[in-house]
């Protein structure tokens, strides 16, 4: 597998936000948002090659015992099924965080979908139409739904945006609103900050939950945490 970085930390968004976690992020995405915040998995993608095994010795000292397999985009890897497997083997709850374009048969307790929407196109480059194509894929979705219990998380960027993921949520209308929740965009603490004086309140009107990026919080925008 091609592996960016392993680490241990906390969970900074979702249901699980706040929780002592294991993080596995592969390097590697099939999609191109303009504000990814780690291009480094994805517009420059870098990594090495790691086998499962030393993937398991590496977080088996571990004290959290939650693990969380992200990206890139960690679907995009068949080594995800055996390694969610003996994941789960060793005892670790698992979330693996998806843009929901790619389905496998994983070993997860909990699938985060964080469908990529209009607003994270990176327009006037040689991505833009490559990654509209692939960002929405429904029929993934509902596998994904229907197989394993999940939560969306949308990234906002402007008030205009809780439209369109109103309009998305419509294509599903089986979706609890408690399991979708709303992240600010931004790296910047200040911004984000910005954001949530009216994505907040704009949430809580629809049913929705808030996830405010506790680990930019903690810890900034730097890698491995």
């Amino acid at each position: 597998m091609w592996i960016s970085e392993v680490f241990e930390s906390v969970q900074g968004e979702g249901r699980y936000m706040g929780v002592p976690s294991g993080f596995i992020r592969t390097s590697g995405c099939n999609l191109r948002c303009w504000f990814c915040d780690t291009p480094y998995t994805s517009w420059t993608p870098e990594g090495v090659e790691r086998s499962i095994d030393s993937l398991l010795e590496e977080t088996s000292c571990y004290s959290a015992g939650h693990m969380v397999l992200t990206g890139g985009e960690p679907f995009l890897t068949p080594e995800i099924v055996p390694l969610s497997q003996r994941l789960r083997e060793k005892g670790f709850v698992i979330t693996i965080e998806t843009a929901g374009t790619v389905y496998r048969e994983v070993a997860a307790d909990l699938i985060s979908i964080s469908p990529k929407r209009e607003n994270s196109i990176p327009r006037e480059t040689v991505w833009e139409q490559r990654h509209n194509a692939r960002r929405h894929r429904p029929d993934v979705i509902r596998q994904l739904t229907r197989n394993y219990d999940y939560q969306f998380k949308f990234v906002i960027d402007e008030p205009e945006d809780l439209e369109d993921v109103a309009a998305y949520l419509g294509e599903f209308p089986y979706v609890q609103s408690e399991k979708v929740y709303l992240m600010p965009q931004g790296t910047d603490l200040l911004l984000l900050r910005e954001k949530m004086d009216w994505l907040k309140p704009a949430a809580m009107a629809r049913g929705w939950q808030v996830a405010p990026r506790l680990h930019i919080e903690l810890f900034g925008n730097t890698r491995g945490t």
